[in-house]
C-alpha cells in the first residue's frame, strides 16, 4: 500500500478492521480479570502472590508462542494462525469463566495464553504485508484496538460484579468466534499446513548479534514488566494503597485504555513523521514521571490525573517501537523476528505480576510500584541513547 491510498477501505481495510476486533476481544478477555481480582480473590481464597500467578502463566505461555507463530506465518500463511488463535482463546475464556477452583483457573489461563499467543504476531505481520508507508498508522490503529478491549473489560466488570464475575466472559467468546468466521471468509490466503523449520539459531543471531537491538530488547523487557504488572494490579493498588473507592479504581483502570485507544494512532502518526525511537523514549520517560506521582501523591485528584498521563506515556510506546523494529527486520523474516523479540520481552515481563504480588505481600504495593517507575526510567534512557 502506498501513502496515496486510504488507510481504511478495500481488502486491506477489511482485514485491518476484523483483525483489530479480534485483538480487542482477546485483550478484553485477558484484562477483565484485573478489575474483578478482589472478588475472585475472596471467592477462591487467594493471596496476592496466588492472584499474580495466573497473569504470569497467561502472559508466559503467550510469550513462548510469539516466535513460533511469527516464523510459521512467514513460512506458510497468516490465516490459520489468526483463525485458530481466536477459536482457542474463546475456549480458554469459557474455561476461565467456569473455573470452580484455583487449579481450573490456572488451566484456563494456559489455554488463553495459547490462543492469544499464536494471534498477534501473525496479525502484525499481516498488516506489514498490507501497509508500508502507513505502517505506523496501521499499527497504531491495530494496537489501539487492544485498548478498546481494556475499556470493554472495565465496563463489563462493573456491570457483572453485582451478579457474578463469571458472566464477564460469554460476550467476548461470541465476538471472538464471529471474528474468526470473518477472517476465514474475507482473507484470500489458504490454510497452508506443513512442518516448518523454526530456525531459532539464525533468528537469535539476528536479534542478539547487533548491540543496538540488544539494548532495545532490554528496554522492551523493562517496559513489559511495567505493563503486565500495571494491568494486573493497578485497580487493587488504587483501592488498597491509595484508598480509592472500588468504582473509581475500576473507572481509572478503564481510563487507562480509553487514553490508550486515543493515544496509539496519534503516536504512530507522530512517529512516522518525527522519528519512532525519539517518540518511544519520550513516552517512557513521561510514563515514569506520571507513575511516580501516582505512587507518592496523597491527593485523589492528582492520583487520577497522573494515571491518565501514565496511560499516555505507557500506551504511546508499542506502536512506534514495533514499527521501528519492523523497519529494521528483513522482509523475509519480519514476522519471526518480531515474534522472537516478543517471546523474550513478554516472557520476561510475565514475571512482573508474580514479583509485584510477592513484594506487595511482604512490603506493600508502594515499594512494588516504585520499582516499576525505575523500570520505565531506565528503559527510556536506554532508548534515548541507543535507539
Amino acid at each position: 500500500m502506498t501513502s496515496g491510498e486510504r488507510l481504511l477501505g478495500g481488502y486491506a481495510g477489511r482485514l485491518l478492521l476484523v483483525s483489530s476486533v479480534g485483538w480487542a476481544m482477546i485483550q478484553a478477555g485477558r484484562l477483565v480479570l484485573s478489575p474483578m481480582l478482589p472478588t475472585v480473590q475472596v471467592e477462591l481464597g487467594l493471596s496476592n502472590v496466588e492472584a499474580g500467578i495466573p497473569f504470569t502463566v497467561m502472559w508466559g505461555v503467550y510469550a513462548l508462542l510469539q516466535y513460533p507463530s511469527g516464523r510459521i506465518s512467514d513460512r506458510l500463511t497468516r490465516k490459520p494462525l489468526l483463525v485458530g488463535g481466536l477459536v482457542v482463546a474463546a475456549v480458554g475464556f469459557v474455561l476461565l469463566g467456569s473455573a470452580p477452583a484455583y487449579p481450573a483457573l490456572l488451566l484456563g489461563a494456559v489455554v488463553v495464553g495459547i490462543g492469544a499467543g499464536v494471534y498477534p504476531t501473525a496479525a502484525r505481520a499481516l498488516l506489514s504485508d498490507l501497509y508500508v508507508d502507513r505502517r505506523g498508522q496501521a499499527f497504531g490503529l491495530h494496537t489501539a484496538s487492544g485498548d478498546v478491549g481494556g475499556v470493554l473489560a472495565a465496563g463489563v466488570a462493573a456491570l457483572v460484579l453485582a451478579v457474578s464475575w463469571r458472566f464477564a466472559y460469554p460476550p467476548f467468546v461470541v465476538v471472538l468466534l464471529l471474528a474468526a468466521v470473518a477472517i476465514h471468509v474475507w482473507s484470500d490466503e489458504t490454510y497452508d499446513l506443513r512442518r516448518v523449520d523454526l530456525g531459532i539459531a539464525e533468528t537469535l543471531h539476528r536479534l542478539l548479534g547487533n548491540a543496538t537491538t540488544r539494548r532495545l530488547l532490554f528496554a522492551y523487557v523493562l517496559f513489559a514488566l511495567t505493563w503486565q504488572s500495571s494491568v494486573a494490579f493497578l485497580p487493587l493498588f488504587l483501592r488498597s494503597a491509595k484508598g480509592l473507592p472500588p468504582e473509581i479504581a475500576t473507572a481509572s483502570f478503564g481510563a487507562l485504555f480509553v487514553v490508550g485507544a486515543a493515544t496509539k494512532p496519534v503516536s504512530g502518526w507522530v512517529g512516522d513523521s518525527l522519528g519512532r525511537t525519539r517518540v518511544a523514549a519520550g513516552s517512557l520517560l513521561m510514563g515514569a514521571a506520571a507513575l511516580a506521582v501516582v505512587v507518592r501523591s496523597t491527593w485523589t485528584a492528582a492520583v487520577i490525573l497522573a494515571v491518565l498521563v501514565f496511560a499516555v506515556g505507557l500506551m504511546a510506546y508499542p506502536p512506534v517501537m514495533q514499527a521501528a523494529l519492523m523497519d529494521a527486520f528483513p522482509d523475509a523474516s519480519m514476522g519471526g523476528d518480531l515474534g522472537g523479540m516478543r517471546t523474550v520481552y513478554i516472557g520476561l515481563g510475565s514475571l512482573g505480576p508474580t514479583a509485584v504480588g510477592l513484594v506487595a505481600d511482604v512490603a506493600g504495593f508502594g515499594l512494588a510500584f516504585i520499582a516499576l517507575v525505575g523500570c520505565l526510567l531506565v528503559a527510556g534512557l536506554v532508548v534515548a541513547v541507543y535507539g
